[in-house]
């Protein structure tokens, strides 16, 4: 029997937001609320991978389990170290969680695997509407796909980026971070190695496009990525 597992990459020196994984929500650290989402999912066992001493010895404290990783580039390789880590030869399919989503839905964690599962695609992440104040918000990353995101929609991802003129007619979302990925593409695109274009803009799928291909499927809640004080600020208000 194939198995799911959820990995959850995160450190302390975020340039953005240091210490981002240990900032308090309702008085409990981030990377507790994250890790809490995707146990509640049931999809599979949920690791915290972090080259940090303090955040390992606080998921530890919690019940959790926390794999302690050398220096990375991006979180996906940071994943794909704790896999093999883990050394599991039933699991078939690894979900990236983001660890700055606190207030992701464990429901929309589970969609996503059961997507995976259904299409047999190599990754797949989700996507959410797009509200206008995030349309030219850089801290807000979108993704394009050629149709309507439906409920039970599973679309191949065309570009993603933060900030594009003449916007037109185009099925922009706003894209929520998460990933799955069968186990050889994890390994696939690591191998890849980081591109020009992936660092110009800060956003490690871009390695994957005319690659790989990803598949899109709608989340029906609007999950928001804590990048700045107000964002937390923000959360904080909605899950108090």
């Amino acid at each position: 029997m194939k198995n799911t597992t959820i990995i959850i990459p995160t450190r302390l020196k975020a340039k953005r937001f240091p210490n981002k994984p240990l900032a308090k929500i309702n008085n409990i650290p981030m990377i507790l609320h994250t890790l809490n989402r995707g146990l509640e999912s049931g999809v599979g066992e949920v690791y915290v991978a972090t080259p940090d001493n303090e955040i390992l010895e606080i998921v530890k404290k919690h019940g959790g389990n926390a794999i302690l990783t050398g220096d990375h580039p991006n979180g996906t390789s940071r994943v794909f170290e704790a896999f093999k880590k883990i050394k599991n030869d039933n699991v078939d399919l690894i979900i990236n969680l983001q660890a700055d989503l606190p207030n992701i839905l464990p429901s929309s964690i589970s969609k996503l695997e059961k997507l995976m599962r259904e299409s047999n695609s190599p990754i797949g992440t989700l996507a959410s509407k797009l509200t206008k104040d995030e349309i030219n918000d850089e801290n807000v990353v979108k993704v394009e796909v050629e149709t309507d995101l439906k409920e039970d929609s599973f679309l191949k991802a065309k570009n993603f980026f933060r900030i594009k003129k003449d916007l037109k007619n185009e099925k922009i979302y706003h894209h929520v971070g998460i990933y799955c990925f069968q186990s050889s593409q994890l390994k696939q695109y690591v191998e890849l190695g980081e591109s020009r274009q992936e660092k110009i803009l800060k956003l490690e799928q871009i390695r994957l496009m005319g690659n790989i291909e990803i598949k899109v499927g709608y989340c029906d809640s609007n999950p928001l990525s804590i990048d700045t004080l107000e964002d937390l600020k923000r959360i904080e208000k909605e899950m108090s």
